[in-house]
């Protein structure tokens, strides 16, 4: 039975990494559509429980870090973005920076994309911003 339930809550787990990449891919193609170009997709800082990067996307001299939500609905998918993930991401935007000295004369802003059936993408632009 726990053999069982163990290959259940890994089919789980795959189906919703399945569903988070297509919000992904969603996601980057409705930010091209509004002209960003996509820099890099799923960026990892390569430390343990480190956090995810979804899409650094440019537009103009701007440097998108955006993260990707897709939930029931907009509100759900908004509040997902707790503190502790706008931690994560703002460290792992800096160790992309530190290895990317290319991207480093761009202005740095965090957007999200919020994802839900049936509506249109919500794109926060600038939804916060790293505490001085």
């Amino acid at each position: 039975m726990g053999t069982q339930l163990n290959r259940s809550a890994k089919r789980s787990k795959l189906a919703a990494l399945a569903r988070g990449r297509q919000a992904e891919r969603m996601a980057a193609l409705w930010l091209m559509l509004k002209g960003y170009r996509i820099v890099a997709r799923g960026v990892r800082d390569g430390r343990p429980g480190a956090g995810e990067i979804d899409i650094v996307a440019k537009k103009g001299g701007v440097l998108a870090f955006v993260e990707v939500k897709r939930r029931p609905d907009l509100a759900t998918a908004a509040f997902a973005i707790g503190p502790g993930q706008r931690r994560r991401l703002i460290r792992g935007a800096a160790a992309l920076l530190a290895r990317r000295p290319d991207l480093a004369d761009l202005t740095v802003r965090f957007d999200a994309l919020l994802l839900a059936p049936g509506r249109w993408p919500r794109h926060m632009i600038d939804a916060w911003r790293e505490p001085d």
